[in-house]
């Protein structure tokens, strides 16, 4: 009963704030384990996302959402995400683990697989975690673009504004391969990456998002980054700067396979 009150408050706050325009909503299974597996341009993502499917959505996000700014701990809440702690050193397991078991009970899974948002709107290189759990339980991944979320709590922003959005949502994608092979990860994640950014039309980076953060001083704008629709130039990118990183701890999996680098 407190979901369903909890639901409906969530719904009609992200209608009335957004405006939503969702396209593709048929292919979410109205039964069964799926894995959403979108980019990641705002801190309300992982609000949004639940709020406008029929179904609940568990994401996880980093603990500061929870008891740092009052805005996005309400949201985080409301989402139903689950609270993860990217210092502890079991925080990548206990990310794998957690979402296993949301999909072996039958439940929608959403993952941000670049690990932490844009920077400057465009789609980078994604963590390996969505692949190990789309191979491990064999859940179907469906591909999720947004837009224009940035614009509703943009960052540095205490409280949320009108803007309209965009969902669209992927057909289903199964993959063959072992979860215990980093070859087979890094192919899977390759090709839900490509999916989400057929779905976005956002310019892809080869290279990790967290990465590009740290080479440039953290949460600075790309001077010439283009916008969520892949456009633009010259101009400051989708997101701006960016600081939320909502899955972060997926990132972590990568420690287990040379493909994506060293551990960290």
């Amino acid at each position: 009963m407190l979901y369903q009150v909890v639901k409906f408050t969530a719904t009609s706050l992200a209608h009335a704030m957004c405006r939503p325009h969702i396209s593709g909503a048929a292919h979410v299974p109205r039964t069964g384990p799926a894995i959403l597996a979108a980019n990641h341009l705002s801190v309300l993502d992982s609000f949004l996302l639940p709020a406008l499917l029929p179904r609940p959505v568990t994401f996880v996000a980093k603990n500061e959402y929870f008891s740092g700014n009052p805005v996005s701990s309400w949201f985080m809440r409301l989402g139903n995400s689950l609270p993860i702690d990217r210092e502890s050193a079991h925080a990548a397991q206990a990310m794998l683990d957690a979402a296993t078991e949301v999909l072996e009970r039958g439940d929608l899974f959403g993952i941000h697989p670049e690990g932490t948002r844009s920077p400057d709107g465009r789609l980078y290189r994604g963590k390996i975690g969505v692949a190990w759990l789309a191979l491990r339980t064999g859940a179907p991944v469906l591909p999720v673009a947004l837009s224009g979320t940035e614009k509703v709590l943009p960052v540095g922003a205490k409280v949320p504004r009108p803007a309209r959005i965009g969902i669209k949502i992927g057909a289903p994608m199964t993959f063959e391969g072992s979860h215990t092979n980093a070859r087979d990860r890094r192919r899977v994640t390759d090709e839900i990456m490509a999916a989400i950014q057929r779905l976005s039309g956002q310019e892809y980076v080869p290279a990790y998002a967290a990465s590009v953060k740290a080479a440039s001083g953290g949460d600075t704008t790309a001077s010439n980054g283009s916008g969520a629709n892949g456009s633009g130039s010259n101009g400051s990118g989708a997101n701006g700067s960016a600081a939320g990183q909502a899955g972060e701890a997926a990132s972590k999996i990568a420690a287990s396979d040379p493909a994506d680098g060293a551990r960290g």
